[in-house]
């Protein structure tokens, strides 16, 4: 099966063929970096994470590239609050974002430019818009004409004189038209400026991915991908810059990933519903917030919930608790090279037939426009095929039995690999969700472990009624013992 996607711009899905075989370029648009990423700036993250890490998982050499924003009225604002330079500002939130998605389990790009490396790739494109008159100055701005390209809005879908007959756009002195945009802005008192040919001055926004994509990936690439807010204005006003300088295609396949909605609202700063990816690592483990993403289709909104993120949590249990499984059934296991798959027969053959199915349903599902929810329903299927297996065991495994949960364990940690999930150490995964969910409901660790071995004690002493007194007032707080012959372990419901 061809791996197919969804192009934004032929609002079809595709087969994937890109322009040289064996390689994949892909440019992404990264922040704006004057404050802490948001969940927004998560789900884009993860998302195109998936995708570069599924591309590489296919045999794809990627080069994955996603820039920074680091100069723009709100960077500029927030310098001048602040009272320092505005690269200062950029710093401190791309280091800041570069922690973030570390933290979350995103991958680093292969390159990760900033706007202002490229200035003088910007000043020759904009020669080139004003050379082929589809650009012009004015007062020292320079802006693109849209009514010289007649492809605009092929992306979006709009019609230049549809917009222009319900524009409530001011017309500026300056402006031909109100969709013009701006590729140079005249230079303003106290902020930074870069000499030009149309003098001091400072790029505008979407000059800058088209310059940087170009740059690294060639003036026609594979994919361009990004949140669905750019398709209109960022990603047309990038084809018509680009198409317009070169008369080439900008990029063969198009990605927009869904909006983020908070408790079922658009996620917005006026409605002050705004979470930072620091605010949600604080409460989750970033592989739980990782799975409540890619449980919905990339190009699905997502909605933000506690009770989503609840969901999600007791799924990631569910998984890890079945790895912690195979886990403690492996512990110094015999060598297993003698073992022969294709031999298997009774219950270790059929699951060996379960294992040995998953790659193929995971390609499947991720084939087809990187359905990550049907990808994930396959791993779910494999995890209740090894529960049923393990429940069903009695007494010490035979050679073949730990055969078939070693393949198990392996196939569900590979396939785990591409979408940033299973990467823990089980003991250290739940100990880490215990300590998430104790903060996030003010539960005290040591105070509940405390009681833990005062009813240990009392067990021992025989002090049955203490015991239950104990585990009545545990369960009361959400707490869950489980007894073994090593002690006790708790969780949190």
């Amino acid at each position: 099966m061809a791996l197919r996607i969804y192009n934004t711009m032929t609002r079809r899905k595709e087969d994937f063929k890109p322009l040289q075989a064996g390689r994949v370029g892909i440019y992404v648009c990264g922040i704006t970096a004057y404050d802490y990423c948001h969940a927004g700036h998560a789900r884009s993250a993860v998302v195109f994470d998936v995708i570069t890490r599924y591309l590489r998982y296919r045999g794809y050499e990627v080069t994955y590239v996603k820039n920074f924003t680091d100069l723009d009225d709100k960077i500029i604002a927030r310098s001048q609050a602040e009272n320092c330079a505005f690269s200062e500002i950029a710093d401190r939130f791309i280091e800041a974002c570069n922690e973030d998605m570390d933290a979350l389990g995103v991958l680093r790009p292969d390159l990760a430019p900033r706007a202002t490396e490229h200035i003088d790739d910007m000043l020759h494109l904009i020669g080139q818009l004003i050379d082929k008159g589809i650009a012009y100055t004015a007062d020292g701005d320079v802006y693109f004409a849209v009514d010289g390209f007649p492809d605009y809005g092929k992306l979006s879908g709009r019609n230049l004189a549809d917009m222009m007959a319900g524009a409530r756009v001011d017309v500026s002195e300056s402006k031909r038209n109100p969709f013009d945009f701006a590729l140079w802005k005249a230079g303003k008192e106290g902020e930074p400026w870069w000499e030009s040919p149309w003098g001091r001055g400072r790029p505008g926004w979407h000059i800058e991915c088209s310059c940087m994509s170009q740059r690294f990936l060639g003036d026609t690439f594979d994919i361009h991908g990004g949140g669905e807010d750019l398709i209109f204005p960022h990603h047309e006003n990038e084809i018509a810059q680009s198409e317009g300088a070169t008369g080439k295609p900008f990029a063969n396949c198009w990605i927009h990933n869904g909006f983020v909605r908070i408790n079922d609202e658009k996620m917005s700063k006026s409605l002050g519903n705004i979470f930072t990816i620091r605010d949600l690592l604080k409460n989750y483990h970033p592989e739980v917030i990782r799975f409540f993403m890619l449980s919905s289709h990339y190009r699905s909104p997502v909605d933000f919930s506690d009770v989503q993120l609840a969901e999600a949590r007791l799924a990631m249990e569910r998984f890890y608790t079945t790895l912690k499984a195979l886990k403690e059934g492996l512990a110094g296991g015999p060598d297993l090279s003698g073992v022969a798959a294709d031999r298997l027969e009774g219950r270790e053959g059929d699951l060996w037939k379960r294992i040995v199915a998953l790659p193929r349903k995971f390609i499947e599902a991720m084939d087809d426009d990187f359905n990550t929810p049907r990808a994930l329903a396959a791993l779910f299927e494999s995890v209740r095929s090894v529960n049923a297996f393990l429940a069903d065991r009695k007494g010490p495994c035979s050679p073949e039995a730990l055969f078939v949960m070693s393949e198990a364990e392996r196939a569900l940690r590979d396939i785990g690999c591409v979408l940033g999930l299973f990467q823990e150490d089980p003991d250290v995964y739940f100990q880490k969700e215990l300590v998430h969910e104790a903060g996030k409901r003010g539960i005290d660790i040591s105070a509940i472990e405390e009681l833990i071995e005062e009813r240990w004690q009392a067990r021992k002493t025989k002090n049955w009624k203490r015991a239950d007194e104990i585990r009545a007032v545990l369960s009361e707080k959400g707490i869950t013992l489980k007894d073994g012959p090593a002690g006790t372990t708790w969780k949190i419901d």
